[in-house]
């Protein structure tokens, strides 16, 4: 098995652009917050894509702290810190990074592959949560297949935006 770690970035770059990426990830996630959605807890994701960048770019230890910080620090700017929301997004982001920690490492599966396992990953955990935590009864698990379906859409989009953010920070870096 080959192995997929992102090149040696010097320490200080790879701070800097973690907090810059948390930033991102902030942001993104206020933005999509102000969107409608299908459910309370399905958005397309595109914070998401600033941690799977931070994975495959600087590390798994950054795309931890990417995730958790915008999770914190996403629900302290739009009003939902310890509600809800914010647990469902928590056990989203819980799984996706699982994920990401399982499958980062094979190469075959690249962006695109890692974004769509963890996005179903992602909302597996949200609709577990929900159901353990709110809703006690199986009508919510029917409806899994129908958001694991948008998921996996919306999971290889932010895949493809993904590769693309990193071939320009390759780019760069060279």
């Amino acid at each position: 098995m080959a192995d997929a770690s992102p090149p040696p970035v010097p320490f200080l770059r790879r701070e800097l652009l973690t907090a810059h990426l948390a930033a991102a990830a902030i942001a993104a996630h206020v933005v999509e917050s102000l969107l409608p959605g299908v459910g309370p807890w399905f958005k397309p994701g595109l914070a998401n894509i600033f941690s799977l960048v931070a994975c495959f770019h600087v590390g798994l230890e950054a795309a931890v702290a990417v995730t958790l910080i915008r999770v914190v620090v996403g629900s302290l700017a739009v009003g939902s810190f310890l509600t809800p929301g914010f647990f469902l997004a928590l056990s989203g982001a819980i799984g996706a990074l699982g994920v990401m920690a399982l499958t980062r490492r094979f190469p075959a599966l690249g962006p695109a592959g890692v974004s769509v396992l963890a996005a179903l990953a992602h909302m597996t955990g949200q609709v577990l949560a929900a159901w353990g935590l709110f809703v006690g009864h199986g009508g919510l698990l029917h409806a899994l297949p129908w958001f694991l379906a948008g998921s996996w859409a919306t999971g290889l989009i932010n895949g493809v935006l993904t590769f693309l953010l990193l071939e320009r920070l390759e780019k760069y870096q060279a």
